[in-house]
């Protein structure tokens, strides 16, 4: 099954609970799509925290093959770039996303 994911959240739960979720459907077999709205493009400046450790999930995520995009007009509102952890996309892209997979979950 191919999955789309949107996160508009910078909630460290909903991010890391977003992070963990791709990766279990990953160790599945199934495609994973994360397209970062909103707050989710704030993703790169989260902590790591005791209880919720955002990069580590971010990288696993990536190792096993889940893409990751990130809207370019939310970071450019923001004052940020795009970057190799965040590449700017942008809506078309999203659009993509949806139209091609099988389910679309909204996180945030």
């Amino acid at each position: 099954m191919k999955l789309g994911m949107v996160l508009q959240s910078n909630n460290p739960e909903h991010v890391w609970n977003t992070f963990r979720f791709g990766i279990t459907a990953l160790k599945k077999g199934h495609k994973a799509n994360i397209f970062l709205l909103n707050e989710g493009t704030e993703l790169e400046s989260i902590a790591d925290t005791e209880l919720y450790d955002i990069s580590k999930k971010v990288a696993e995520y990536r190792s096993l093959g889940g893409q990751l995009l990130a809207c370019g007009t939310c970071l450019e509102s923001r004052g940020r770039k795009g970057s190799e952890f965040c590449p700017v996309s942008t809506l078309n892209d999203l659009l993509t996303i949806v139209e091609e997979s099988d389910k679309v979950l909204v996180f945030g």
